[in-house]
């Protein structure tokens, strides 16, 4: 056995590693969209970054840890965003209505990122669940909420028994919803519910919903 082989696999020659990473990753992560888990192939992620199959396992073990940091990419992408969300000046009501356009927004320019979540979902989250990552790294989704529930609270604007993970809950699914669900929404109703043209309209809407639940009476 020649030293190389004791001392493991070489790195792989590239002057730019990070950035053969980030192209690894965006072609993965359309790849695995459009195909799944299953179905996407590390020979046609290989081919289209023009990287060797080898240098793919260098950098990320397997398909499945491929995949997985996928999924930790995608999610990293909204919580940066929610973290960036400046909503400290904003009164209570007009930040939560704030978050909730941020997330539509994001969910309908993201496509991909519908897609792999739904995915995921069918292997009930055992990707998900063996990543010691995601506990940590989506923590902002919920202390962006529990802030403005905070002062929301103590301006006595909102309902004191409002839960972040529920309100988080309500806007995740309606922006969920109207992309996951656009072509059997159009096909039944004759309309696409992630049109353009509907985005202000939606935005509003949603900002409605979760605003008049927040300012309800708590149950007695």
């Amino acid at each position: 056995m020649s030293a190389v082989d004791a001392d493991g696999p070489r790195p792989p020659r590239t002057r730019d590693p990070e950035g053969t990473k980030a192209e690894i990753l965006r072609v993965a992560r359309e790849e695995f969209a459009r195909l799944g888990f299953h179905g996407a192939r590390v020979d046609e992620i290989a081919a289209r970054t023009r990287t060797a199959k080898r240098m793919i396992y260098y950098y990320f073990g397997s398909k499945e840890e491929l995949f997985v940091r996928v999924l930790e990419t995608a999610y990293e992408q909204i919580r940066m965003a929610e973290s960036n969300l400046d909503i400290e000046h904003l009164e209570p009501e007009a930040a939560i209505r704030r978050l909730a356009a941020l997330t539509l927004q994001h969910h309908e320019d993201n496509e991909d990122f519908i897609r792999l979540v739904a995915l995921e979902n069918i292997y009930e989250a055992a990707h998900m669940r063996a990543s010691p990552e995601f506990a940590a790294s989506n923590s902002p989704a919920l202390t962006v909420v529990e802030r403005i529930l905070e002062a929301g609270c103590a301006s006595g604007v909102f309902r004191k028994d409002a839960d972040a993970v529920d309100v988080h809950a309500m806007i995740s699914s309606f922006c969920f919803f109207r992309v996951s669900n656009r072509h059997t929404f159009a096909a039944l109703f004759g309309r696409d519910l992630a049109a353009p043209e509907l985005r202000e309209h939606h935005s509003a809407l949603l900002g409605d919903m979760v605003v008049a639940y927040l300012k309800s009476a708590a149950p007695s």
